[in-house]
């Protein structure tokens, strides 16, 4: 190319500005120009406060220390996801779904074998977050940073401020030669082959380029409105479609896991923060109105002082049908939801950063990348949908005595009969004691969660058939037991320190004068 070639991002936030890092680190400004234009009116929505471990990879590709970017944005470290009262019919009050790290290699036969064993009927260990060192480090209020004696890789996420987080992005960005503009956008304009060819500003100002990256949010500006790209919904799938949040005092010993607890039309969020907790009540409005969700949350909080605010928040749940449509990209909520169960919101912005950046590599800056592109996204969003949806699908809500008002929508989602043809062969082959291992490599795409995830899932929430009238004997036949998963997990938490006392120390550490 004789000029830079120019990529121009519309919007900001954490989105646009992980883009921006990650086009800015993979190619030098003389190659590619890269722009970012943010109205200044338009608040950042922020509630995306938790990540999966892709976000580790995110910062390790880009050369920032946890130490230097954590403290800035009140960050906490995330081994595990606990879910309450999810499936209280299968005598399973919570459960933990622990992020997979390599130790966890030794236990893993443990847990597929005992997870079938018990779908054979015979009462063996199969809670999730006894195999799984992560799991182990939430129970103690462990951090998962080790020291180099430790001779494995451990994976895990984070809890952050989102509004901290992309202020921070920008920081870097613009340190790296991302050119930040403050302008309000008015229009798209496009050339004879439909391809937007600048953007127009409200004042004016006509801003060409020639790629751009749509980080408007749920308004979609550019690949919506300015494009036409239609929108498939997953309404009929899932239910939840508003959200209602309020931060509360931080947490005194800074847990290493997010809580996620099932309330009348939806579930709660709790992440440890630094600075502060997050909370948010995800809900349908179908099942419950704006006011009662809120007086349903103030009530689960304990907080009944009106004066401290709530926000309402709106979601549309589903994806684009074309993620790149002619020399645009969307990009966050602009390109679709899934809710914000599993923290899966960034995971999936980064993956699609990530595919983008090798198809125009590969393909010389053309939209030669443009089919195998979409495809790739597109399956990244349906197998989130799939895991998320089995969350609803399986409840076991409202089927014990003494149930309370949430039966209806929580029965709503058990019957849902809107199952993708994957998930239900999914669930298939686990009630016939088939393996889900084999089953994911049969369909030779890679998963969204892999076996361990979904084995978390399922096992968690007690999905097995009754007992067996007869037992063999307490144990026979349970590898947890027989390979002394409990020696294994509770040797490997004793390297790793207390998170408090990690987070505490690493903030001194960035202190100036430190």
């Amino acid at each position: 190319m004789d000029k830079p070639w120019r990529i121009l991002i519309l919007g900001g936030g954490t989105a646009g500005w992980m883009a921006a890092n990650l086009f800015a680190k993979q190619w030098p400004s003389e190659q590619v120009q890269i722009t970012l234009i943010e109205a200044p009116e338009i608040p950042i929505i922020g509630v995306g406060e938790g990540s999966t471990p892709s976000l580790k990879r995110f910062f390790k590709t880009l050369d920032i220390p946890e130490r230097e970017w954590m403290p800035e944005c009140q960050a906490t470290y995330k081994t595990n996801i606990r879910f309450v009262d999810w499936s209280p019919a299968s005598g399973v009050s919570d459960y933990s779904h622990p992020f997979y790290s390599q130790p966890d290699v030794f236990n893993e036969r443990a847990f597929f074998t005992n997870c079938r064993t018990r779908r054979l009927g015979l009462n063996v260990v199969t809670e999730p977050e006894r195999f799984f060192v992560n799991g182990e480090l939430a129970r103690q209020g462990k951090a998962p940073v080790a020291p180099k004696s430790f001779p494995f890789h451990m994976e895990y996420g984070y809890h952050f401020d989102s509004q901290l987080l992309g202020r921070y992005l920008a920081r870097v960005a613009a340190a790296r030669g991302v050119v930040h503009r403050q302008a309000t956008f008015a229009q798209v304009l496009r050339n004879n082959a439909g391809d937007i060819s600048a953007l127009q500003t409200r004042a004016g100002d006509v801003i060409d380029g020639d790629f751009f990256i749509d980080c408007t949010g749920f308004a979609s500006l550019l690949m919506q409105q300015g494009l036409g790209v239609p929108f498939r919904s997953y309404a009929q799938q899932l239910f939840n479609d508003s959200a209602v949040v309020m931060p509360s005092a931080a947490a005194q010993h800074f847990p290493v896991e997010t809580r996620s607890t099932a309330l009348t039309a939806g579930w709660c969020w709790h992440i440890p923060l630094m600075h502060r907790s997050g909370n948010g009540y995800v809900y349908s409005s179908q099942f419950i109105s704006k006011d009662q969700a809120e007086a349903e949350f103030r009530a689960h909080l304990g907080v009944s002082d009106s004066a401290q605010e709530c926000r309402h928040l709106k979601m549309r749940v589903g994806q684009l049908e074309q993620h790149w449509a002619y020399n645009c990209v969307g990009l966050g909520l602009s390109q679709g939801f899934i809710e914000p169960l599993e923290a899966t919101a960034l995971h999936l912005v980064q993956l699609t950063i990530e595919a983008l950046i090798d198809a125009l590599d590969q393909h010389q800056f053309t939209c030669g990348g443009r089919e195998q592109f979409n495809r790739t996204v597109n399956n990244h969003f349906e197998g989130v949908r799939d895991y998320i949806l089995a969350h609803y699908k399986l409840n076991t809500r409202g089927l014990v005595n003494g149930a309370g008002d949430d039966a209806g929508y929580w029965r709503a989602n058990r019957d849902n009969k809107h199952m993708p043809e994957s998930l239900l062969q999914l669930l298939d082959v686990w009630f016939r004691c088939g393996d889900l291992e084999a089953e994911f490599a049969q369909r030779k795409i890679k998963p969204a969660f892999n076996a361990a995830s979904w084995h978390c899932l399922l096992a968690g929430y007690g999905a097995f058939p009754p007992l067996a009238p007869n037992q063999p004997g307490l144990g026979k036949g349970d590898l947890y037991r027989e390979c002394e998963v409990a020696n294994f997990v509770e040797g490997c938490a004793l390297n790793f320190p207390l998170h408090k006392a990690l987070l505490m120390n690493d903030r001194k550490l960035t202190e100036p004068g430190s």
